[in-house]
């Protein structure tokens, strides 16, 4: 089990996570900072130079999920990690590469009165024998204080809230460590799907409304859109697997079974095992059809019908180029053959 402390930089995770390892049994202190660190020795200076923040580089968020799994995996209990996360797309991203290790997460935030966070960041010594550097940690706190009033709203909705403000590290991490023996901490509820351990088919299925838009759903459990679809089961016909996950993401039963419009094959691109991919076309739904989606809270953070010129600013580039040329296939009233998105034959 993992307990992930979010929230504001200076908001005392890191004071709090100490105290908590104390408190709950069998538990260890990773700070990802680590990882990140340790990234200035992995990557060259022109890579790390390309981003203000390690967080944004994959090969961090990748090896948060890596390392905590592999310190599980070696020192069992619980792992506590105090870690700001204020882009939900990276909470995406490391929850959902946890769970496909069947691996729970408790989230909690921590959170205070503006006034009284920057006041502890005003505080802040972090390098006492280096002014300056201690002024940088207390001004890259500051900067970051718009982005965490601004994701409030979906870690409010996503975490056990903890307000801080008015209590010491010992006082929260008992706070927190009575929150999860009672279950008030409860487990981050995200789809586990595990990671491919070869290459997978999978069948995705476009809907339209009446206007020709097409479907595009934002998973919990992975960055970005995607189409209503999923990993075909062995033994499983595609059209129906796209027909199933269709039912299954959005409570729509289609009465058909949807017409191919390409075929694309994935090429490999570690740590991905690639794969085909299989678009199909699941027609126009009416309006009432529409008004009666359903969005399991654990699966999808939620649905929109999308123009191609809106989808470019929704979908990574190779489902972008995937449905592109899928709506080509639909005027056109032909399958096409796709290799790493290109037509061929």
């Amino acid at each position: 089990m993992i307990v992930w402390l979010n929230g504001a930089f200076s908001g005392g995770k890191t004071s709090t996570a100490k105290e908590l390892t104390e408190l709950v049994p069998d538990s260890t202190l990773y700070d990802p900072e680590v990882t990140g660190g340790a990234l200035r020795h992995l990557l060259p200076p022109k890579r790390m130079s390309e981003v203000k923040d390690y967080q944004d580089l994959p090969i961090w968020r990748r090896m948060v999920v890596d390392t905590a799994a592999a310190m599980l995996a070696e020192l069992g209990g619980t792992l506590i990690v105090p870690m700001t996360l204020l882009r939900q797309e990276y909470r995406d991203e490391i929850f959902g590469g946890l769970a496909s290790r069947r691996i729970q997460v408790r989230h909690v935030l921590l959170t205070s009165d503006e006034t009284i966070l920057r006041e502890r960041i005003e505080s802040r010594v972090e390098l006492p024998d280096d002014p300056e550097g201690s002024e940088a940690v207390r001004q890259w706190s500051r900067d970051h204080i718009v982005p965490y009033r601004a994701a409030l709203p979906w870690l409010t909705r996503d975490a056990l809230v903890v307000d801080n403000g008015r209590l010491t590290p010992r006082q929260t991490a008992e706070y927190v460590a009575e929150a999860i023996r009672g279950g008030d901490a409860g487990v981050c509820r995200i789809v586990q799907t595990p990671e491919p351990t070869a290459e997978t088919l999978a069948a995705g299925v476009l809907l339209f409304d009446e206007d020709d838009r097409v479907l595009l759903v934002d998973p919990t459990y992975k960055p970005g859109w995607e189409f209503p679809g999923g990993v075909v089961e062995p033994g499983e016909a595609p059209a129906r697997a796209g027909v199933r996950e269709v039912a299954e993401e959005i409570g729509l039963e289609l009465a058909t079974v949807p017409g191919l419009l390409v075929v694309d094959w994935e090429p490999p691109h570690p740590p991905g095992y690639g794969g085909l991919r299989l678009l199909f076309d699941g027609g126009r739904l009416k309006a009432a059809d529409a008004e009666r989606l359903l969005l399991p809270s654990a699966e999808l953070r939620g649905w929109r019908f999308v123009t191609e010129d809106e989808a470019a600013a929704l979908l990574p580039p190779v489902r972008l180029n995937r449905l592109r040329w899928a709506l080509r296939a639909r005027e056109q009233g032909r399958v096409l053959n796709l290799e790493a998105g290109v037509p061929v034959g």
